[in-house]
């Protein structure tokens, strides 16, 4: 079976790489840098991932983006079976 990623631009280095309707969120113990659409904030899963980083980091986020609190695995699972 294979894993559908729709609409997410990963591994991009620099803010210049995020188009519009897009923001850099990131993933795991790397840190690994995942650039996703807008429409995601309106996914119920996504908001309780939003939920998380709330909880864990607050709203600093000195990286530039959104610190989300789970591996990369997870991530992708979750995001995969967004119909966007």
């Amino acid at each position: 079976m294979a894993i559908r990623v729709p609409h997410i631009i990963k591994k991009s280095s620099t803010s210049l790489d995020v188009p519009k309707g897009h923001f850099a969120v990131y993933v795991g113990e790397k840190q690994k840098r995942f650039v996703i659409p807008i429409s995601y904030l309106n996914q119920p899963s996504f908001q309780d991932l939003l939920s998380q980083a709330e909880e864990e980091f607050g709203f600093n986020h000195p990286m530039g983006g959104v610190t989300i609190p789970c591996s990369e695995d997870i991530f992708i699972g979750i995001t995969s079976q967004f119909r966007i």
